[in-house]
């Protein structure tokens, strides 16, 4: 076998390789237009404009990024030792974007052990709690009903 591949290079027939006249010129370089990264759905990809990140060993971290599209976001995390074995977190931050009618909406939050927390302009905002129930809600704090050893209440002549 090795000696048919050896005689099938040497008698193999390569003018038409070496009989090319090589071109002297450089390659030619053509210019490519920024072509934005697209999903199969045709939209554009965002491009990140910036971005930073920093995670510390105890658990806090802060991180950033802005969009060319208009989409910002930061965020700062903390992580505080309350006792023994307990620690609290909370993170606290900010994320903004442009809507489809070109209004700019932001977001200010807290996070922590009350739950997310978010405020913003063109967030809804509770009615006022109307002054009759606000006097029954204030009634029944100052009037807690006992508790029972069985832990029901009673009410009048009731057990609930």
């Amino acid at each position: 076998f090795l000696l048919c591949a050896f005689a099938a290079s040497v008698f193999a027939d390569v003018s038409h390789v070496l009989n090319r006249p090589f071109s002297r010129s450089p390659p030619r370089v053509l210019p490519v237009a920024p072509n934005p990264a697209t999903r199969s759905s045709g939209q554009v990809v965002p491009t990140i404009l910036r971005q930073s990140q920093d995670l510390q060993p105890d658990g806090s971290y802060e991180f950033s990024y802005e969009t060319d599209n208009g989409i910002a976001v930061e965020e700062r995390a903390e992580v505080r030792s309350t006792g023994r074995d307990e620690v609290e977190k909370s993170a606290q931050g900010s994320y903004s974007w442009t809507s489809p009618e070109g209004e700019r909406i932001s977001i200010a939050y807290l996070a922590d052990a009350n739950g997310f927390q978010p405020q913003g302009s063109h967030l809804p905002v509770a009615p006022p709690i109307p002054v009759a129930i606000q006097r029954a809600l204030d009634w029944i704090a100052a009037h807690p009903q006992p508790i029972e050893r069985d832990n029901s209440v009673r009410i009048g002549q009731r057990r609930y």
